[in-house]
This record gives structure tokens, C-alpha cells and sequence, in this order.
């Protein structure tokens, strides 16, 4: 059974409202905190540093369809299909994934797209890799969820069209938290299939864009969809990366007017956060240089033509981070600097007291002896002790600030 709809009030929309399932090894910061927020009143929270989840050894590769089994108490994936043409589209909320692989694509429909949201349903993930013939080492990267981005092609066999295997990485803020998610795309002929396992705002715009009978998505194949969802992907970086530029501009200031010896925790936070989301956007550039180069079936030369800007957004999205790691390195030095000289001036007035009060001391201590000294019988001895006292201080105040030294 599922529920059809056909406009885009009627598209539920679960991208802030799915709570997020158990992190892997994607996060990339510990918090989030408000651009103008002191950060002596903040709390550090540091990300653990990545490690890299391998199988035992031994262990075969590739996950095989009868391997797909479903854990007791796993989430329920929730599974769309949209079915579009120029001239019409579909889009439903499957419920029963059994009788839906059942049932072959619409003859109007020129491009089917099937999002799987929740990677736990095995079930669900065994229907669709049977029926669309799925290669077991890409069911394995899939479900990974903390893989590289990258692109892998299988070849068809027979009867079978040949596959292009898509993994793409995103960042996200999912409850103040700076999140990096997989989302693995397999392009065939005409249909396009997405797993992610948590909702992402990208995959709702790119189907309320084909809502529209004007837009350029309807009038084009399922490559065409592909590079929509690399666009959506990456665009979603350029707003992360002005939230760190505020965090940045904010820890400048405050380094500059006053420093705090919480500040250099915080941009050493900030700096993890720029290394973090470089591990995304990098190997995403020399995704999308693949495709540009591929020559593969699925791939028309329409698509391989607007990769060529979406490799442009990514280059520009690598300068940015690179310019504000520069930044970010510059204003811990700065930190650093700037502490250093007010302990340097610190000690300089310290050691300006302690000069003056060198004399002043041994003064003291030859007319504070316990024994005869001539000028004690001298009525105006104790305020010529004085003024030679204040005379040398004065003195010595005026030289130190003569040689500028104050």
C-alpha cells in the first residue's frame, strides 16, 4: 500500500523533524555556539578525533543480499519514490516495500527516483538491492556511513545496464551540532536511487523544485537528477562555512580588544571544525572532477556540462576554508602574541617597583640598624631621609620614562 500526492503542500516534510539516529564517526564538532558569545562563557566541547571502523580481518568483502537482514527494534525507513516526465509527476510514500519492487515503473514516467531515509530497515535495503541488482561491495560502502566520497563504476552484465555508485559527503547542523552525513547514490538508465540515514534538508528542495513544470529537472534524464543532488549538497556548504566566519570574526575581535584564556580553546575549536569539513569538501571536488571526465552511459553530456560549474562551487568552497584555516592559524598566533605582551609589560612595571625600591631599600636598612649612626642626634635627619628617598624615586621615574621604558 502507499499514498500518492501530487503538489507540494502535501510533500511531509521530515528534515527537522526526525530525530537523528545514533552518530557514527561523522561528527565534527561538539557544539555549536552563538557568533557573539563570549567564550568565557561558554563550555568547550571538542569532537573525538576520527578513527577509521574496519571489519575483522578476514572478513569477505561486500555484503551479500541474503546478509541483509533486519535487527529487532530497527528504525523503519521511510521511502519515497517520485515518478516524473515534462509533462507530469508522482510522488508516493511507500508503505509496503514488497508489493512496491513488485510493480514496475509507470509508461509515462521518464525518470524514477526512489530516497531511502534509515539505513537500520535491512529489509527494505534487500527489496531494493535485489530488485535493481545492487553489487554487493556497493551495499557495503553504503551502509558504512563514514566513507569517502567517491565514484565507482559497475559495468552491466548481459541483460543488466551498468550502475554508477555515488558517494557524496554533506555537513549539516542537526542540534547545534556540526554533523557529516553520507548520502550514497546509484544512477542507472532512467532510475536513481538515494540512501541517507538521516534527513536532509537538500533532498526536500530538489523535490520541491520538481514540483514545477518550469523547471529544468523535468525536461531532463536521471544524470541530469544527479547532479541536482551534488548541487543541493554543496551549496549546503557555503552556509557553514559564514557561521564559522562569524565564530572566526568574533574570536578575532575579542583576541584583539580582550583576551581571555578561553579564547584560544575556542579557535583551536574552530580550526578542528575547518579541518573537518576540508575532509568533506576535498575528496567532493575530485568527485565531481570524475564525473566530468567519465564517459558512462548513464552520464548524457548535458549533465557532464553543469558539473563543470558545480566543480567551480567546490573549488570555491576550498579556497574559503583554506582562507579562514590561514585566519584561524593568524589569530591563535595573534593570541598568543597578545598575551605575551601584557606579560612582558606585566613584568616591566614589576620590574620598574622593584628597581626604584632597591635603593629605597638599602637606605632603610643601613638607618634602620640597631647601633649608633651620627645623624640620628640630628633634629632634621628624618626628613632628609625622606627627601633623598622621594628624590632618588623621582629620579629614577624620570629616567626610566626619558629612555621609554614607561
Amino acid at each position: 500500500m502507499s499514498k500518492s500526492y501530487e503538489t507540494t503542500s502535501e510533500v511531509p516534510d521530515r528534515a527537522n523533524g526526525v530525530a537523528p539516529a545514533a552518530r557514527q564517526s561523522g561528527q565534527l564538532s561538539g557544539g555549536r555556539d552563538a557568533p557573539g558569545l563570549s567564550p568565557r562563557h561558554r563550555r568547550l566541547r571538542l569532537p573525538a578525533v576520527p578513527r577509521l571502523r574496519r571489519p575483522p580481518p578476514g572478513t569477505p568483502a561486500g555484503i551479500e543480499y541474503h546478509e541483509l537482514t533486519r535487527k529487532p527494534g530497527a528504525a523503519t525507513a521511510r521511502v519515497v519514490c517520485t515518478d516524473y516526465c515534462p509533462e507530469r509527476i508522482e510522488i508516493q510514500e511507500i508503505a509496503d516495500i514488497a508489493a512496491f519492487v513488485a510493480v514496475h515503473r509507470p509508461d509515462w514516467s521518464r525518470v524514477r527516483w526512489i530516497h531511502v531515509e534509515g539505513l537500520q530497515d535491512r529489509d527494505v535495503i534487500r527489496a531494493l538491492a535485489e530488485k535493481y541488482r545492487l553489487h554487493p561491495l556497493a551495499i557495503e560502502d553504503m551502509l558504512d556511513g563514514a566513507h569517502r566520497p567517491k565514484l565507482d563504476d559497475y559495468p552491466g552484465i548481459d541483460e543488466l545496464p551498468g550502475r554508477l555508485f555515488v558517494v557524496a559527503g554533506r555537513v549539516q547542523q542537526l542540534e547545534g551540532c556540526l554533523q557529516a552525513e553520507q548520502l550514497s547514490l546509484f544512477l542507472g538508465r532512467n532510475t536513481l536511487l538515494t540512501f541517507e540515514q538521516v534527513a536532509s534538508p537538500a533532498i526536500e528542495e530538489v523535490r520541491r523544485r520538481l514540483q514545477s513544470s518550469r523547471s529544468r529537472l523535468r525536461g531532463n534524464d536521471a544524470s541530469f537528477l544527479l547532479y541536482a543532488l551534488l548541487d543541493a549538497v554543496v551549496d549546503r556548504l557555503f552556509p557553514v562555512l559564514d557561521e564559522v566566519s562569524a565564530r572566526l570574526e568574533a574570536a578575532e575581535e575579542e583576541v584583539l580588544t580582550r583576551p581571555d584564556p578561553q579564547s584560544l580553546p575556542a579557535i583551536h575549536r574552530i580550526k578542528r571544525d575547518l579541518v573537518a569539513i576540508r575532509r568533506v569538501a576535498w575528496p567532493m571536488r575530485e568527485l565531481i572532477a570524475e564525473l566530468q571526465r567519465e564517459r558512462h552511459e548513464c552520464l548524457s553530456e548535458i549533465t557532464q556540462t553543469y558539473f563543470r560549474d558545480l566543480y567551480d562551487q567546490c573549488v570555491q568552497a576550498i579556497d574559503l576554508i583554506e582562507t579562514y584555516r590561514e585566519i584561524a592559524s593568524a589569530v591563535a598566533e595573534t593570541h598568543v602574541s597578545v598575551v605575551s605582551n601584557r606579560t612582558n609589560e606585566i613584568m616591566k612595571v614589576l620590574t620598574v617597583i622593584g628597581t626604584i625600591f632597591i635603593p629605597l631599600t638599602f637606605l632603610a636598612g643601613i638607618y634602620g640598624m640597631n647601633m649608633p649612626i651620627p645623624e640620628n642626634g640630628w633634629r632634621y635627619s628624618y626628613p632628609v631621609f625622606w627627601a633623598v628617598c622621594l628624590g632618588i624615586a623621582g629620579l629614577m621615574l624620570w629616567r626610566f620614562r626619558r629612555g621609554g621604558w614607561l
